[in-house]
């Protein structure tokens, strides 16, 4: 058995800027990498550090990952200075994935918060390659501004996907924006989902995710059927170190995706 502390080695094909904060980075490992959608990586930066991610791209795709990475803290920062052709370094893939047998059949929404998009954007690349097996699915997406929104050339494309339904909206608005103003909250009115067949997934910055899953509750969605994709401080990936232990759960090796069922007993757990 080999070094499960050892990344491969990954190559940065390019580099995107998603947003003034956000970029999403295109890596090439040395050899065939796979996910499933919603479980996450710790990516290197050699001799500095790593940090977690989940991956954004299309999970049946081996030889290529996208990241997409908000500029937030010390190897953010650093990442974010990259060049093309720099080498990093892949580990994992950890955690559990979103569990799509559970979604065959139904309506499936999706709520994102900024770069919360980025691994729901894989989620939503699996629903799309098999749209037959769901009822419809179901987009709302919110970010601070018009310029905080990432996959600006994905989002119409995929307003135009049959069975596919995307509303968007913005903290604030600017002259060119003729969408909603307001948080997401506000686009999850008159939603057109059958709540006896429906599921949801969110992602985003815990104070979203709290409210947006109040909102759900609100409206009939039952705990077991609200999926949420945590973030917490995982660093070993394998439930080892404890720094990501939220209540009897290890984020790393028990989720990141959990049902809402299985975290509302649990305190602070937006914090």
């Amino acid at each position: 058995m080999g070094n499960i502390y050892r990344p491969i080695e990954a190559t940065v094909e390019d580099i995107i800027e998603e947003s003034p904060t956000i970029k999403t980075f295109i890596l090439r490992p040395k050899s065939e990498f796979s996910f499933r959608t919603g479980q996450f990586i710790e990516l290197t930066l050699p001799g500095v550090g790593e940090a977690p991610f989940t991956p954004s791209s299309e999970p049946n795709i081996k030889d290529k990952i996208d990241v997409t990475i908000m500029k937030a803290g010390r190897i953010t920062n650093l990442l974010h200075n990259l060049n093309k052709n720099t080498i990093l370094g892949i580990r994992g893939p950890y955690g559990k994935g979103y569990p799509l047998e559970n979604f065959i059949g139904k309506d499936v929404l999706i709520v994102g918060g900024g770069v919360g998009l980025a691994p729901l954007r894989s989620l939503l690349f699996s629903l799309f390659a098999e749209i037959d097996k769901y009822n419809k699915v179901i987009l709302r997406y919110g970010a601070r501004s018009p310029a905080d929104i990432i996959y600006k050339e994905a989002i119409p494309r995929w307003r135009n996907i049959k069975k596919v339904d995307v509303v968007t909206t913005v903290d604030v608005g600017d002259s060119n924006w003729q969408g909603n103003v307001g948080l997401v909250t506000t686009i999850l009115k008159d939603l057109p989902v059958d709540l006896n067949k429906a599921v949801s997934v969110v992602c985003g910055p815990p104070i979203m995710m709290k409210f947006v899953t109040l909102k759900l509750l609100d409206l009939g969605f039952k705990p077991k059927d609200i999926y949420l994709s945590m973030e917490k401080n995982m660093s070993c990936g394998l439930g080892k170190c404890g720094h990501c232990r939220m209540g009897r759960y290890y984020v790393c090796k028990d989720g990141p995706v959990f049902t809402y069922e299985q975290l509302k007993d649990i305190h602070d757990i937006w914090d």
